[in-house]
């Protein structure tokens, strides 16, 4: 029997579970997944506004289900997507930095939670 260690056997414990959680998806869920990581690819996303996206009738049309399955089923930084959905927004136009969080957290806006919004206004420069 090999003994993992430290890192070793931290990064082992994650790759068997992102395979793990791979190989329990459903054939929908895992073409979801695919299709969250061409968006997330192109422009930040939220959590919810990702699931939206892609379970939304103007989107992909997956089942809402299958969408959040799917999105979760991901390693994603939703704080560094708010970064990048906050530094698009400010290549735009300007916005004042409670108009950012607002915006950023708006649901009709990009949907990250207020925390998530806060951060990605502040490290995108508009606080």
């Amino acid at each position: 029997m090999i003994k993992l260690t430290g890192v070793i056997a931290v990064a082992f414990a994650v790759l068997t579970a992102a395979i793990a959680s791979a190989q329990d998806l459903t054939g929908p869920q895992r073409n979801a997944v695919r299709s969250a990581e061409q968006y997330l690819s192109m422009t930040g996303f939220s959590r919810a506004g990702l699931i939206d996206q892609l379970s939304s009738e103007y989107g992909e049309g997956y089942s809402v289900t299958d969408a959040t399955a799917a999105v979760d089923s991901l390693s994603v930084d939703w704080n560094e997507q708010s970064v990048r959905s906050a530094k698009q927004y400010l290549d735009m136009t300007g916005f004042s930095c409670k108009g950012l969080i607002d915006q950023l957290s708006s649901e009709y806006g990009s949907k990250y939670t207020v925390s998530e919004a806060t951060y990605g206004a502040q490290q995108a420069g508009a606080c």
